[in-house]
């Protein structure tokens, strides 16, 4: 009988082989003695098939063994290698058929790896067990680890079939996905079923959980789902007194068909509601369909159906269609009905195409159409209430190898306020791109001047609905259907530069047709303006003739001391010289606006789909001054590679203007004047100006005289202006390895989802809040200036619209947080919606609160619910909306 031998497997394999060959050589043959030593080999090892070289005795003159041309298994033996590896020492016993690792000992078989203080291995039975130990103090340590593909477990104790992958552990505590699993006794009965007695379910990765919930039995299916039967929650180890018969967590990855639970709310102008009530559908790989349901005690209700689809490298997309009947409390006295109804609807379409899918074509739409009223009648989501400007677009584009081009589009724009839809439906749009007819094939030398002359075609067909959302019927879109084409021709030609100065002379022809024609006439008995459509088929046309140069002027100063060590200015002037016949002189008359008798020129087309061409002669010059500001710094920050820094003081500076040498009167034009820059590299500022040079009479009609004052070097008056300015600040990251976006990042969300979940995380800002972040501040102010004729030709009147937009957030400690977002209408100076927040991180759980005090509905929000995504609809939630309509 061969006893045990005890050797050190961290020295080297070759050694443990060649030991073990030696040993059993006698005990059992050589053919067995191979098969028992491949079965402990690691996978870098391989067993020597060649044939070996032989002495006149047959035997091989290296080695004890006997000749073997070939490898036989033994029918113990495992079907993959196994890699083994232990820090103390190692023990095979031959007769047993048995092996022993000591100390950290691992072994790899197949996609299963297993790290203990102790493994023992049974070739009989192919059964591993593995034990923990304690160290000097007691305290338990290298316990049993078992990963499995996403399975991971550690236990007290470990006992394992190789061959039938069933086992029996002790006190393990099991990790998949998300979920965690604490049992007493662990039994897995197959590849993916497991068995537990007195167990605990948590998503909580600490030792000593947060919360869990507590039962006797339970049943697991990896990448499937688990179960347990009677159960009861429990925080910090305090049992709560609730119980629930079953418990089911899905653990499967990926999508699957099921039930939606909702979340209870009450409102004093709805009453009680279920809200998110659904179910979710996997048709196939490629299509998914999500329908959800909110019921309301006063009787309204509202339906959502959102169908996506995503086909890899062809297309992908979503549809969203909501219908909402709203029945709430009637707070007007005079009306006797209890209740006020209203019906709306709002349908959003979001589709791209995959570029490689049909390379020279594209297909994509936006859509955004729904009731006028739909946004305002929604319930927890004060953005949207304030959202009055729908759009939506639908394009699809061919292009013919680069020599030309063509785009079919349909657009939508509706104003919630004033309720007018407007359609444009189809526009087509086909464009050639620039030839050059007397440019040579097979070009000798430089090219002549004429060569270099360029002509290009554009054509554009637009067809126009105008209809008000109450009166939106097919009568209606024929009465107001309006439909216009234009062609444009430009000539080029690129002329060499005289040194830095660029010419370039250009011709453009331009026509126009119009489906309609508008005769206005003054009415004496009726004291107003009479309005006469024609439809038919008119025409306009316009031709230009230019030369145009431009250059770019650079100034330097340069500081001797100082951080500062030079700023630097760009000038771009550009200067043109045109001419316009006047080609549309028939199409423009004097129309009488009151009865003083005061006439003001229109034209014909004026309203159109395309507007009218300009009247009269031009024959002047049209100038302009763009201006760039730049300041060099040294670098303050030694481990930056560069030595200076180039910050911006002005972006753009400029204005443009034109002055008509042909025309009787106003030959000076209007000066657009703009200013663009980047403050600190955090202030965006943007500001634009219309100025107008002449003086105006009492009702604000322009007057044939130069406005200036040279004592108070005023000239002109500002008749249009707009202001935007923004900021965002914020604290350094306390981690800054830790990624600080709020929103979770898929590469295959189509941009409709992703603004819908912004509008989400907008209306429920604390359930996104970064605590990794301590402090951050967004700020954005707009002014906005016109001075707008009056419809009725009366005058002219002055529109302004100021508003300020803020949003921020702080942590009060590294827990809790604080957050407000709101806007500010100075034209009504009163805030017009406001929303706060309070969260507290509370590592697995995590809680919010929102408030909205002021908008068109009131609320607050109160929700405590776990982070893990499987347990996301366990939550306590507390809503509340008051109506201030």
């Amino acid at each position: 009988m061969i006893g045990a031998h005890k050797f050190n497997v961290k020295n080297t394999l070759a050694i443990v082989s060649a030991l073990l060959g030696l040993i059993l050589t006698n005990a059992l043959g050589a053919a067995e003695i191979e098969s028992i030593a491949w079965c402990f080999y690691p996978t870098s090892f391989q067993a020597d098939t060649t044939k070996p070289k032989q002495d006149t005795a047959g035997v091989r003159k290296d080695s004890v063994m006997q000749k073997v041309d070939s490898l036989t298994l033994s029918k113990d033996a495992l079907d993959a290698p196994v890699e083994y590896e232990a820090a103390d020492s190692g023990i095979i016993v031959v007769s047993a058929k048995k092996f022993y690792l000591y100390g950290k000992a691992k072994t790899l078989y197949k996609d299963m790896s297993l790290e203990a203080n102790t493994i023992q291995y049974d070739q009989t039975s192919q059964m591993v067990k593995a034990f923990g130990s304690l160290d000097t103090s007691g305290s338990p340590q290298s316990k049993p680890n078992m990963k499995q593909g996403d399975m991971e477990s550690l236990s007290d104790t470990i006992a394992f079939n190789f061959k039938t992958q069933r086992g029996l552990t002790q006190n393990t505590y099991y990790k998949e996905g998300e979920l965690f699993v604490n049992a007493q006794k662990l039994k897995k009965i197959d590849e993916v079923t497991y068995f537990g007695y007195m167990g605990k379910f948590t998503t909580c990765n600490l030792d000593t959980p947060h919360f869990a919930i507590r039962t006797r039995k339970l049943k697991m299916i990896s990448n499937k789902v688990a179960f347990s039967g009677p159960a009861s929650p429990e925080f910090e180890g305090v049992p709560i007194p609730i119980g629930l018969p079953f418990a089911i967590f899905p653990l499967k990855q990926g999508r699957s068909s099921g039930f939606l639970p909702p979340q209870f709310t009450a409102s004093e102008d709805f009453g009680l509601g279920l809200e998110g009530l659904g179910f979710y559908k996997v048709v196939n790989d490629n299509l998914d369909v999500t329908l959800r349901t909110n019921l309301y005690s006063f009787g309204g209700w509202t339906v959502n159906i959102n169908p996506k689809y995503l086909k890899r490298y062809k297309y992908q997309g979503m549809m969203n269609l909501t219908v909402q009947n709203v029945k709430t409390l009637n707070r007007d006295p005079n009306i006797k009905d209890p209740f006020r109804s209203t019906r709306s609807y709002m349908l959003t379409w979001s589709h791209t195409r995959d570029n490689r899918a049909r390379p020279g074509t594209n297909f994509s739409a936006n859509v955004n159409f729904g009731s006028t009223q739909f946004n305002s009648t929604l319930l927890n989501n004060p953005f949207l209430n304030f959202t009055n400007q729908l759009s939506s677009s639908i394009s699809y584009s061919k292009d013919f190898n680069g020599k030309a081009n063509l785009s079919l589009n349909a657009n939508h724009n509706q104003n919630n306020n004033t309720k007018l839809i407007t359609l444009t439906l189809p526009n087509a749009n086909f464009n050639v791109v620039t030839m050059y007819p007397f440019q040579k094939k097979d070009r000798i030398g430089s090219e002549k001047w004429y060569e270099k002359l360029g002509i290009a075609y554009s054509g554009n067909l637009q067809n126009q609905i105008n209809v008000r959302g109450d009166q939106f019927n097919f009568k209606r879109i024929l009465d107001t259907l309006q439909w216009g084409a234009q062609h444009n021709i430009p000539i080029t030609l690129s002329l060499p530069s005289l040194g830095p100065i660029t010419i370039a002379p250009s011709v453009q022809y331009q026509e126009r047709w119009y489906g309609q024609s508008i005769l206005r006439n003054w009415n004496d008995s009726s004291k107003r303006i009479d309005t006469v459509i024609q439809r038919g088929l008119y025409t306009g046309r316009e031709m230009s003739f230019g030369i145009g140069f431009n250059t770019r002027i650079f100034g330097t100063y340069l500081f001797k001391k100082g951080n500062v060590k030079g700023v630097r200015h760009e000038i771009r002037p550009t200067i043109s010289a045109n001419y316009r016949p006047n080609m549309s002189r028939r199409d423009w008359y004097d129309l009488q606006v009151d009865t003083t008798g005061r006439k003001v020129r229109v034209s014909r087309f004026d309203g159109g789909v395309l507007g009218a061409f300009s009247e009269g002669t031009f024959g002047g010059m049209s100038f302009g001054i763009d201006n760039l500001l730049e300041m060099k710094v040294k670098n303050k920050d030694t481990t930056d590679e560069k030595k200076d820094r180039i910050i911006k003081l002005l972006d753009g500076f400029g204005f443009n203007s034109s002055y008509n040498f042909l025309a009787d009167s106003f030959q000076l034009g209007n000066f657009n004047i703009y200013a663009r820059s980047t403050l600190f590299e955090k202030i965006n500022i943007t500001a634009t100006a219309t100025l107008d040079p002449y003086e105006t009479d009492n009702r604000g009609f322009r007057r044939n005289t130069i406005r200036w004052n040279a004592r108070k070097l005023q000239f002109g008056r500002i008749t249009n202006a707009s202001l935007a300015v923004s900021t965002q600040w914020q604290s350094k990251p306390r981690d800054e390895r830790k990624d600080s976006d709020r929103l979770p990042k898929d590469p295959f969300m189509t941009p409709e989802e992703q603004q819908r979940q912004l509008q989400f995380a907008r209306a429920n800002p604390a359930e996104f809040t970064d605590f990794n972040i301590p402090w951050s501040v967004n700020l954005s102010y707009s002014l906005n200036f016109s001075n707008q004729l009056k419809p009725d030709f009366s005058g002219f009147q002055v529109i302004t619209h100021s508003s300020l937009n803020f949003q921020g957030d702080f942590s009060l400690t590294p827990q809790w947080k604080v957050g407000a977002t709101g806007f500010y209408d100075f034209n009504t100076k009163a805030i017009q919606q406001l929303s706060m927040f309070i969260t507290r991180e509370m590592h697995c759980w995590q809680l919010a609160v929102n408030v909205n005090p002021i908008g068109l509905f009131r609320s607050f929000n109160i929700t405590i619910n776990p982070k893990s995504g499987i347990l996301r609809d366990l939550r306590i939630n507390r809503a509340r909306t008051f109506s201030n309509q």
